[in-house]
Order: C-alpha cells, then sequence, then structure tokens
C-alpha cells in the first residue's frame, strides 16, 4: 500500500490568500492573546513605540509581528525576558527561537504564529519595519498602555 499524497491543483490554492493557509489559521484567538500579552509587556517596561501588526494576509507563516524599541542592551534583554516569562510561564505558549539576544540590537522572538521584534532606536530606524509593512493593519493598541495619572500628591 502506497501513502497517496494528494498534489495541489489549481482548486487547491497554495498561495497565501484567504482559501489558502493564511485563511485557515490554527488558533487565531491565541495568536492574538500572544501579540496583545507582549504588547502589554512592552508598555508595562517602559518599551516605547509600541506597534502590533496584522500579518494575516501578508503572509501563512505567522499571524501578528509586535514591534518595540528598548533604550539599552539592558532594557532590550529585560523585555525579551519579560515577554518569555508572560508568554511561555502564564500562558503555556512555547518559543521557537531567539535571534539577536547577544548582539541586543535587534531581539526576535519566534513563538510561531506571533514573532516579536525588539529593537534599539537606531537599528529600528534603519530596518523599517512597520514602514517595510505599512500595508499590515496596525490593532489598536492603546488601551494597553498605561494611563496617565494626576501626578504626585502634595501635601
Amino acid at each position: 500500500m502506497t501513502d497517496q499524497t494528494p498534489s495541489p491543483t489549481p482548486k487547491q490554492p497554495i498561495e497565501n490568500s484567504p482559501s489558502g493557509p493564511a485563511g485557515h489559521r490554527s488558533h487565531p484567538e491565541q495568536s492574538l492573546a500572544l501579540a496583545l500579552a507582549a504588547a502589554k509587556v512592552c508598555y508595562d517596561n517602559f518599551a516605547t513605540d509600541v506597534m502590533v501588526l496584522d500579518m494575516t494576509q501578508k503572509t501563512a507563516l505567522f499571524d501578528y509581528f509586535v514591534i518595540a524599541t528598548g533604550t539599552s542592551r539592558r532594557h532590550l534583554h529585560a523585555l525579551s525576558e519579560e515577554i518569555d516569562h508572560m508568554l511561555q510561564k502564564q500562558l503555556n505558549d512555547k518559543r521557537i527561537s531567539r535571534e539577536g539576544y547577544d548582539e541586543s540590537r535587534w531581539i526576535v522572538l519566534d513563538y510561531g504564529n506571533v514573532v516579536i521584534h525588539l529593537f534599539d532606536e537606531e537599528t529600528r530606524q534603519y530596518y523599517g519595519l512597520e514602514v517595510l509593512h505599512s500595508d499590515a493593519p496596525k490593532l489598536d493598541i492603546a488601551h494597553l498602555a498605561p494611563k496617565a495619572g494626576p501626578g504626585p500628591a502634595t501635601a
């Protein structure tokens, strides 16, 4: 007996389209939850220019990009570690890979359906991922940002 796997036909698209692989995401709610959790961690840890790009109509490889800027090597490491803690320990997801941690100018955390890019300011401007993917919808994540308080109380 032979294993017969059907080959793609014109009725079975292999390109990224709503009827192809991108149209059949395995866990879209989980992907969104991971992306929003990563963005929240970035805000909570003082990253700047935090954004989440919806990549579902651009590629079948992943659902969201989270992009944020850190102020120093130490800050980028802390962001990376806090995101890992939240996504792995609290949301029970598994990071597939991490790149750039030692160089600490652009750290990429790959969680499969969510890819998190942590940049220093100069590297983010140089590569311009949000410009490169300007046709990807930007999620409104303003509700995740810390609210400005009234300031210190005076006596």
